[in-house]
């Protein structure tokens, strides 16, 4: 069977307030001509469909019409939620979306209803597992949507860790495989030693959730979102990454899908194809104000973000002047000369993870680092924050 692996869609992000709808239409339809010339059987969409908990009725209404493409009359889409979901809203369309060949896994205790109309269908289902079948061939999918606190704190048994709790799960789904199928785990976790964007929130409660590569199962390939620098441990054990840049620091790095085949002698021709769609993301630095207007209109269809050196601050009409001429500017970081020391303090800030922030704060307060629960506890706040978000 042939698989594509995508993530990370975050279907209505913006960048500085601006809409970005229209490019991941492009990249989404572009997922789908590659579906159309590869021949893929089934899409494995491993969480962080939306960018938020409510997305806009224009960011569903893309997710619905792009996924239905992306399944076409033949193949699957089988799709998990991720820590930007909201696990029962993604999943209210559920029972009409698996006529059309759409899974979707979200919400604890949902079992699929399986169709074997398509050429490629669902085989066999349950809460923790589905089956995919196409010419006599069948693959088992272990599935585990992004594992928030609330799930855990229903689920977790007296004395259990996080990792417990976790591997449990995992163990779960894994003993659902009884006639040792081809198997693949779909998840939405931080994989410890993962390289993380600037543009992604804190995602490792201090290093807690950072899950160890040992935790994970003996899967023939496991399919995972989180991370949107596309990346892979060991041979099978792979980030598809994000379909657009959503980061600067993610500027002149290539987007991609992977693509592979599995059988009975396990997986081959595992690959990347290309992503072309959608603007891209540049930084430039300038010396002044007209060096700086010089380089913008080099980057005419980009989203820019500028650091320019100064003698003295910038007035109003010259940052007029630099909107004006690219509108894709969406940053200005200017650096008074005499102030560089001041700047590398703030970019080093930037650069420094919710944790990082935290635990400098609580240093220069009380002169000591603060523990790992009390990291712990500060992270699961702000995450509860986060999911609390509306556009």
């Amino acid at each position: 069977m042939r698989i594509l692996h995508t993530s990370d869609w975050h279907i209505g992000k913006r960048i500085a307030g601006k809409e970005r709808l229209d490019e991941q239409r492009a990249v989404l339809d572009e997922i789908a001509d590659i579906c159309e010339e590869e021949k893929i059987e089934l899409v494995l969409v491993a969480g962080d469909v939306f960018d938020t908990y409510l997305p806009s009725a224009e960011a569903e209404d893309l997710f619905y019409h792009a996924v239905k493409k992306i399944a076409g009359q033949e193949r699957c889409v089988l799709i998990i939620s991720g820590n930007h979901d909201d696990a029962v809203r993604l999943t209210a369309a559920a029972v009409i979306a698996e006529e059309q060949g759409i899974y979707i896994y979200g919400e604890p205790g949902h079992v699929p209803a399986v169709f074997s109309e398509r050429k490629v269908c669902a085989s066999e289902a349950s809460d923790r597992h589905i089956v995919f079948k196409s010419n006599n061939e069948e693959v088992f999918v272990n599935v585990l949507p992004y594992p928030n606190e609330t799930r855990l704190k229903e689920d977790g048994r007296n004395g259990e860790t996080y990792f417990d709790t976790l591997k449990r799960w995992i163990d779960e789904g894994e003993s659902r495989n009884s006639r040792a199928l081809p198997s693949i785990f779909l998840s939405h976790l931080f994989v410890a030693g993962g390289r993380v964007s600037e543009g992604e929130r804190e995602i490792d409660l201090g290093g807690a959730r950072a899950v160890p590569l040992g935790l994970l199962p003996k899967n023939d390939y496991i399919a995972l979102g989180h991370l949107h620098r596309k990346q892979h441990f060991k041979n099978t054990v792979y980030y598809s990454g994000s379909i657009l840049q959503y980061a600067f620091d993610e500027a002149n790095t290539e987007k991609s899908v992977v693509l592979f085949d599995i059988g009975t002698d396990g997986v081959k021709n595992i690959r990347e194809r290309p992503l072309q769609e959608g603007k891209k993301l540049v930084r430039v630095v300038a010396s002044n104000v007209p060096d700086a207007i010089a380089l913008l209109q080099k980057y005419p269809e980009s989203y820019i973000e500028l650091t320019i050196y100064l003698n003295e601050p910038l007035i109003p009409s010259q940052v007029q002047e630099l909107k004006k001429a690219n509108d894709g500017l969406v940053a200005i970081l200017p650096i008074v000369r005499g102030d560089e020391k001041q700047a590398e303090t703030a970019v080093s800030r930037k650069n420094k993870s919710s944790s990082e922030l935290f635990k400098e704060y609580y240093a220069s307060l009380y002169g000591e680092l603060p523990s790992d629960q009390l990291c712990e506890l500060f992270l699961s706040l702000t995450e509860d924050a986060d999911e609390a978000e509306t556009p």
